[in-house]
């Protein structure tokens, strides 16, 4: 349930996204962006396409807030409500939002992952609206005198500005880059990938034939590619963690993957997350977390293998979790 507060930002996003959009003639979804892009910069940026009538009842909606005694997280939901009401038609699966529950589940994983550090980089090379991105790092400054450093990229225009004012709006620190994400990208190798992999056939043929998991024939798989694509950009040492179809470690394919993960590092572990998030059981993702090689890096004692089938339940969940905390006591003592 969404607070008072999130709540609040939410009908101001919402009533100025509606006016914007039946002026400008635009998408609810660009129009989410225009008013986010207001509030940030704390003026009406399309005066001369407005009518002062308009214009009036846009900062009348504007000065109703005051962004700085929001938190984060309710910046972060309050946003996702007007941007799921936009994904409610016409948006690609692709583009749908990373639900919160997992995450939260990401953020819970990386901490374990990343214990005494001071300072962190992360990318997500598919990162859409940046959601899931924004979430972890929301939770991830919870850790006193943690700083990180985010990046982003997605080949879509829109869903990359919505990022962008996202993480302004969050006063976060991010940098967002408009490109394929399975080019050569402009960011240094960091500590930690996170990515809700893009599921389906790649269409660039040509820059695929650059990734050992190219297909022989036909499309390649974008999510196949953008594991590899992942280690390219990883320190050595560094963790990866993508969300992939649950049903990829069954088929053929996958074998390829598996040779080419062992080569270039070790599987940490796989955690299946509830069907109940996804709308059915062939629709349903895992948690693929990896782990580059580097010099006195050992692979796991035993692999990391969990099914979550709930996240409501704490019967369920507190032995899983219990599972998976105990797994990292074991498996982090004399590991570098």
């Amino acid at each position: 349930m969404a607070n008072e507060a999130t709540q609040e930002l939410f009908q101001v996003l919402d009533n100025t996204a509606i006016i914007l959009q039946n002026e400008l003639e635009i998408s609810y979804l660009e129009a989410v962006y225009e008013t986010g892009e207001n509030l940030f910069q704390k003026e009406v940026l399309q005066k001369e396409e407005l009518s002062s009538e308009k214009q009036t009842k846009l900062e009348e909606y504007y000065r109703s807030l005051e962004l700085e005694n929001f938190s984060n997280e309710e910046i972060r939901k309050g946003l996702q409500l007007a941007l799921l009401k936009g994904m409610k038609h016409g948006i690609q699966v692709n583009h749908q939002m990373t639900p919160d529950s997992i995450g939260f589940i990401v953020a819970y994983l990386l901490e374990k992952v990343i214990q005494k550090k001071k300072n962190v980089s992360i990318l997500d090379p598919a990162c859409g609206t940046a959601n899931l991105l924004t979430t972890v790092i929301n939770q991830l400054e919870l850790k006193d005198g943690l700083e990180i450093h985010a990046s982003g990229v997605d080949v879509d225009d829109l869903l990359i500005s919505l990022a962008l004012v996202g993480a302004d709006l969050q006063r976060q620190k991010m940098t967002l880059l408009h490109q394929d994400g399975l080019a050569n990208l402009l960011v240094d190798p960091v500590d930690v990938v996170v990515s809700d992999l893009p599921i389906g056939f790649y269409p660039d043929d040509e820059n695929a034939k650059s990734f050992e998991l190219c297909r022989e024939e036909g499309h390649s798989f974008a999510h196949f590619l953008f594991i590899e694509q992942g280690m390219r950009y990883t320190k050595p040492g560094g963790y990866l963690f993508f969300l992939v179809p649950d049903a990829m470690f069954g088929t053929s394919d996958f074998a390829k993957v598996d040779k080419f993960i062992k080569k270039n590092g070790h599987i940490e572990g796989i955690i299946k997350l509830p069907e109940t998030l996804f709308k059915s059981e062939q629709a349903r993702k895992s948690i693929l977390i990896l782990r580059k090689a580097a010099e006195n890096v050992k692979p796991p004692k035993e692999v990391l293998l969990a099914n979550l089938s709930s996240l409501t339940d704490p019967s369920i969940t507190a032995p899983i979790l219990a599972e998976i905390e105990n797994w990292f006591k074991g498996n982090n003592n004399g590991r570098n």
